[in-house]
Order: C-alpha cells, then sequence, then structure tokens
C-alpha cells in the first residue's frame, strides 16, 4: 500500500491543478474527503482560531499542531499537507518538526521564513530571517526527508510584503535548488506577481486563496494557465462554520429556531454514523 506521501508524488505528476481546501480539526478534513478532494491542507490560523480561540500571531505550540495533526491523518486517506510554521525553531528544531508530521501522517509539510513569533502571511507584523538562516531550514528539512522521514517537503517565504518580490523570488529559487518538493510565495498582490513569481521558480508552485487577502483570488483553471500546481483555500470551511454558528446563535438568542443546521440523519451520516452501525453489526450478528 502507497503511503500518504508516494500518493502525493503520484498526484503531483498527473495533469492539471490540485484544489486543496484547509481543515482545522478531524471533522473538517472529513468532510473535505467526503467532498471528493484529492488532497487537505492543515492550516496553522485555522487551528490556532479553531483549538485556542486565538489569531495566528506564533502563539500555539509544536506539541499542540501535532496533535491535531495526528487527529486530522487518521480520520481520512487522502493525503494532507502540514503547516509547520517556521519549524519552531532552530535547524535542528526543523527536522524534528519534520520527522513528527511525518510520524503522524502528514503526505507534505509547509516551512517558512518568517521571524519567530511568526504571523498570518495577510497579516501586518510578520518579518523574515536574513538568507542564511531560510536556506538552513529548509536544508534541515530536505535533509529529514533525505534520511528517511517519508514526507514532501513545501518551502515557503514571506520576503514579497517586506523585502520585494525578486527578494522573494530568489529565496524561492534557491529553496528549490536545495531540494524542496514545492515552492510557495506568500501574498503575491497582484496577477502580473503571480505569473512573475511562475515563470522564474521551476517545480510545482502553489497559491494561497485567502478570501479579501492580499492576492487576488482566482478560479483554479485561471491559476493552472499562470503556472500554479496547487491551490489551497486554507480559511473557506472556518470562515463559514464561523459564520454559521454566529447566525445561529442570533436565531437562538431571538427566540427562533435556527435554519441553516443539517437534519439529525444528515448530521448522523457526517459523523459517521452509518459506518459504525455497520460495524457494530458485523460483530454481533
Amino acid at each position: 500500500m502507497a503511503s500518504a506521501a508516494e500518493n502525493l508524488r503520484q498526484l503531483l505528476d498527473q495533469p492539471g491543478i490540485l484544489t486543496m481546501p484547509g481543515c482545522h480539526d478531524a471533522m473538517s478534513a472529513k468532510l473535505i474527503e467526503q467532498a471528493g478532494f484529492a488532497i487537505g491542507f492543515m492550516s496553522g490560523f485555522a487551528v490556532s482560531g479553531a483549538r485556542l480561540g486565538m489569531p495566528d500571531t506564533g502563539l500555539i505550540s509544536f506539541g499542540e499542531m501535532l496533535d491535531q495533526g495526528r487527529n486530522i491523518c487518521s480520520t481520512v486517506r487522502i493525503p494532507m499537507f502540514g503547516d509547520g510554521d517556521t519549524g519552531f525553531g532552530n535547524a535542528v528544531n526543523v527536522k524534528r518538526t519534520v520527522e513528527g508530521y511525518a510520524r503522524a501522517g502528514f503526505a507534505c509539510i509547509m516551512l517558512e521564513d518568517q521571524v519567530m513569533p511568526k504571523r498570518c502571511g495577510h497579516t501586518k507584523g510578520k518579518d523574515v530571517v536574513p538568507r542564511e538562516e531560510a536556506y538552513s531550514r529548509i536544508q534541515a528539512a530536505v535533509d529529514a526527508r533525505n534520511e528517511g522521514s517519508d514526507i514532501l517537503i513545501m518551502a515557503r517565504t514571506d520576503a514579497r510584503a517586506i523585502l520585494g518580490l525578486d527578494e522573494a523570488i530568489e529565496r524561492a529559487n534557491e529553496f528549490a535548488r536545495l531540494g524542496a518538493d514545492i515552492t510557495f510565495v506568500e501574498a503575491p498582490e497582484s496577477i502580473e506577481e503571480m505569473q512573475h513569481y511562475c515563470q522564474n521558480v521551476p517545480g510545482p508552485k502553489m497559491a494561497n486563496m485567502i478570501e479579501n487577502g492580499k492576492t487576488p483570488v482566482l478560479p483554479p483553471a485561471e491559476l493552472e494557465d499562470i503556472g500554479y500546481k496547487i491551490a489551497v483555500f486554507p480559511l473557506t470551511l472556518l470562515n463559514a462554520s464561523i459564520k454559521a454558528m454566529q447566525e445561529s446563535l442570533q436565531m437562538l438568542k431571538q427566540g427562533q429556531e435556527p435554519s441553516n443546521v443539517l437534519d439529525f440523519e444528515g448530521l448522523k451520516s457526517a459523523v459517521g454514523f452509518p459506518e459504525y452501525y455497520a460495524e457494530f453489526d458485523r460483530y454481533n450478528s
């Protein structure tokens, strides 16, 4: 049976762009799989919000992210990407993070070049480490993979917002040279910048589609024409779930029955009661 990483490699080798919704827990990961998507993404922003009720400002720990990742990866069979933030320390910490994410079941880990504590790439206050430190993080991640951790490496740079697009492209090219499987230039601010990145960096590339963020949100087909291989929608499910919960709470507060909820049979089906009862009957018939 092929590993999650091998399944992801096969998907990357096939033609066409991969649309990747983001999840924040096992239930949202299961919904991604049930909807028929080939891959999913554990978003650090989303996990921090859902698990801690706190912003994506470096407050969540390696242990908390790893625990959430184990729950997510054990729930689904599709390859999952895991947000590894900065690797939670120096190059040695990065290796431990990569090894831990691989054991948790992730097919790919995303690592970035921000200064700790990191920030969401579409918010203020972020900064990046010097090139040498950024490169050492990715080298350590690649070493961990080459030494036996069955996981792909996605190397992210946030340099566009601080040092400009040319610096971001320079870093992405070096990440690819070091052996990163996928590169990700965060928060280009126009279609022209997205095109410039895709035309000047080799290998698979990811576009980050955050609703009302800094980067133009484009249909996957258009992103594929530009040169992207993956279109991630990291916050759509968290965003939609918060909005639905807020609306339901307002209806309850006003003495109304919420109208935007599943019927009970639909809820039981979503969380897995039919599969449970099938197994129960098999062992008790």
